[in-house]
């Protein structure tokens, strides 16, 4: 079901004339949310979101991907975007990221800090003088802070 869904998105986006910055599936039991963050060299406004959220949601229609009822919201990254991918945290080295992981590293599952250094699998992230290696497999949610 990802990779349809990943295919979808991809190919409805960029069919339309923008790029799939990343998007978040979030199934519950009876529900589940889509989040789909477009980016567009001029720059991305209401109605490009409109456009793509019609058409991605009649392509899921068709499609039948998601089994339950969704929601599905589709913005611009905006200025505290969700990072999601290894080449994205590279681009916001020395930035200030919030990141949140699925299970704990060394005792804890938060943190606010400084993008360090990025290599093919983890994120260096400095927290008041300690840096933690952060496996991107365990990332459920990594967002730049404004200062």
């Amino acid at each position: 079901m990802q990779e349809q869904l990943n295919n979808l998105v991809h190919s409805v986006v960029t069919g339309l004339g923008f790029q799939v910055w990343g998007y978040e599936y979030r199934p519950h039991s009876e529900s589940a949310l889509l989040r789909i963050f477009i980016e567009n060299e001029g720059g991305v406004s209401i109605d490009h979101c409109t456009l793509v959220s019609r058409q991605i949601g009649a392509a899921l229609d068709v499609e039948d991907i998601i089994p339950v009822a969704y929601i599905l919201e589709v913005s611009s990254p905006g200025i505290d975007r969700v990072l999601f991918t290894p080449e994205q945290y590279k681009d916001y080295i020395g930035e200030a990221v919030k990141v949140r992981t699925r299970s704990p590293i060394e005792g804890r599952r938060n943190f606010k800090g400084t993008i360090e250094s990025v290599g093919e699998n983890e994120v260096n992230v400095t927290v008041d003088n300690d840096t933690f290696v952060i496996p991107f497999n365990v990332v459920d949610r990594a967002r730049l802070v404004l200062a």
